[in-house]
């Protein structure tokens, strides 16, 4: 076990108080705006925007750093057809036998259905894998820890990153997700996490009428 080297912290920026509390605020207001869309745009969207995001979820914190993740970012049309296709076959069983009444339930106010045009119209789908285990070249594996919560942070900041730079997200799970392997030729170490589908919202979009849980029904301060 070699021992371990640090650098100095050099790039933390400190605030003063009055400025920091500012800033939480502004930000606060930038991402209560965030919602999830399920009517997109067909406007083109620049690939170097999805790599600035993606290179900001990227900077995640991870368990001992393994980075258990692996993002593949769809525009090819037929591709996305191919995942449209697929994904909604398994919405169709999902919302035919699969889902219990309860969670139908649940689902209903947000109109959802087995009918997804979203993963065709939308200029980008990005499939986030979580790498079960690492592989060296010679082929031999590397445990990885906690890699479901690494991949879960990186996914939200990369939502977060998408949200702040002007763009419309939704994150869907067609359950099982296992074709995306397949279709995006994936290896065997990696499992699907969910598919982010991102770009310009309609002009026509509209949002299911939700309310978030007030603050001081989800935090104890003690």
């Amino acid at each position: 076990m070699g021992k371990p080297q640090f650098v100095p912290l050099s790039a933390y920026r400190e605030y003063p108080l009055p400025e920091m509390l500012e800033r939480a605020r502004n930000f606060q207001e930038v991402m209560e705006r965030r919602r999830s869309v399920r009517q997109f745009s067909d406007r083109p969207v620049p690939r170097k925007l999805i790599e600035r995001c993606i290179a900001t979820a990227v900077t995640a914190p991870s368990g001992a750093n393994m980075q258990p993740w692996h993002f593949v970012a769809v525009a090819d049309p037929t591709l996305k057809r191919r995942i449209r296709t697929t994904a909604e076959a398994e919405e169709q069983e999902f919302y035919a036998h699969r889902a219990s009444p309860e969670w139908l339930e649940a689902l209903a106010p947000l109109g959802t259905d087995a009918h997804k045009p979203f993963l065709e119209i939308a200029p980008w789908l990005i499939a986030v894998f979580v790498q079960k285990y690492g592989k060296l070249l010679d082929g031999h594996k590397v445990k990885h820890y906690y890699p479901t919560e690494s991949v879960g942070l990186a996914t939200g900041m990369l939502i977060t990153a998408l949200h702040y730079a002007g763009l419309a997200t939704l994150t869907h799970t067609p359950s099982p997700m296992g074709f995306l392997n397949e279709i995006l030729h994936r290896p065997a170490n990696e499992r699907p996490f969910l598919l982010l589908v991102a770009g310009y919202p309609a002009p026509e979009a509209q949002i299911p009428k939700i309310f978030r849980k007030p603050l001081d029904e989800v935090v104890d301060f003690i």
